[in-house]
């Protein structure tokens, strides 16, 4: 059990990022649940059998999050596990032959620049906790060999979301802090769609994993199924 611990779940009003919320808290995480709409937030948190409380949080808005850290610093004084969630895929109908540059900013802003800020914004939180962790929601289409020219604002900004996991650990290792991404496989969510192969509860199970159970010194790599994976 995890009593005493927090967690803060970014983007966590569904699909998968409701579902860590959930698992964490009957962990005996307190879970501190993000959204940018705080009626859908508020209800999810609600939803959720445990200590779990809503911060309205819009990734892609960096006064949102740094009112949103300054909230949270007036409840705690420490953050044991930030798990950057929260995503966009709008890569229906387009290509990379035809992404448009206002397409690539928009994703990039949500998952990739968003989850940087949010790290940036909470480290202070995190700096105070013991054996401090960050996971990053990846995805199989951020990986090398997983490049699809058909997801292209997508792909790009997990790749690049990896990129920041790696970079992060060789800032934060030091610090006590492990960083590591995820890919929790094709899920059925929103986002994944109801043909998806997995059920939310697995697609969850890694961060889950990293963010209560997994030794701590694991840090800067790239997990699926609780195994790691090649960037």
């Amino acid at each position: 059990m995890s009593k005493g611990k927090i967690a803060l779940v970014t983007g966590g009003n569904r699909g998968i990022g409701k579902e860590i919320a959930r698992q964490l808290a009957t962990k005996g995480f307190r879970v501190i649940l993000t959204a940018r709409d705080p009626k859908a937030g508020t209800k999810a948190a609600s939803s959720i059998k445990g200590d779990v409380g809503f911060l309205a949080l819009d990734v892609a808005d960096d006064k949102s999050i740094t009112q949103a850290a300054e909230s949270f610093g007036k409840e705690s004084d420490r953050l044991d596990v930030l798990v950057n969630n929260a995503g966009i895929y709008p890569d229906e109908g387009v290509d990379i032959l035809t992404a448009t540059r206002a397409l690539l900013t928009e994703t990039f802003q949500a998952n990739t620049f968003g989850a940087i800020r949010v790290i940036q914004a909470f480290l202070p939180f995190l700096s105070r906790a013991d054996q401090a962790r960050i996971i990053n929601l990846s995805s199989g289409y951020g990986e090398i060999g997983g490049l699809s020219s058909g997801v292209p604002s997508y792909c790009l900004s997990k790749l690049t979301l990896n990129g920041a996991t790696i970079m992060f650990d060789q800032a934060l290792r030091s610090r006590g802090i492990a960083v590591n991404s995820v890919c929790p496989g094709w899920v059925r969510t929103d986002m994944g769609g109801p043909n998806a192969s997995l059920p939310v509860e697995e697609g969850a199970d890694t961060t889950v994993w990293l963010a209560s159970e997994a030794p701590h010194s694991l840090s800067g790599k790239f997990f699926r199924n609780r195994h790691e994976i090649s960037w």
